[in-house]
């Protein structure tokens, strides 16, 4: 579920192992760059956290933000 904490949306997400997180990271990675807007994020083994803000708008939470998380929802699907 993601939080709006900060002045950004975020949510940590884990996986089996390594290889699935980047795999998922991935796919994130394709759909940010469709939409131009980039995500923070971290990955250590098989957890990836990322933090979604619109710095255009003084990196505050915008509907941008919602759509991208919305998308990296489907994802998991």
């Amino acid at each position: 579920m993601w939080q709006e904490k900060d002045n950004a949306l975020y949510r940590r997400f884990e996986f089996a192992d390594f290889s699935a997180a980047f795999a998922f990271m991935t796919r994130v990675a394709l759909a940010a760059e469709k939409m131009n807007h980039h995500p923070r994020w971290t990955n250590v083994y098989n957890t990836v956290e990322i933090w979604l803000n619109t710095h255009d708008a003084g990196n505050t939470v915008t509907d941008k933000d919602r759509k991208l998380a919305q998308k990296i929802d489907a994802l998991l699907g």
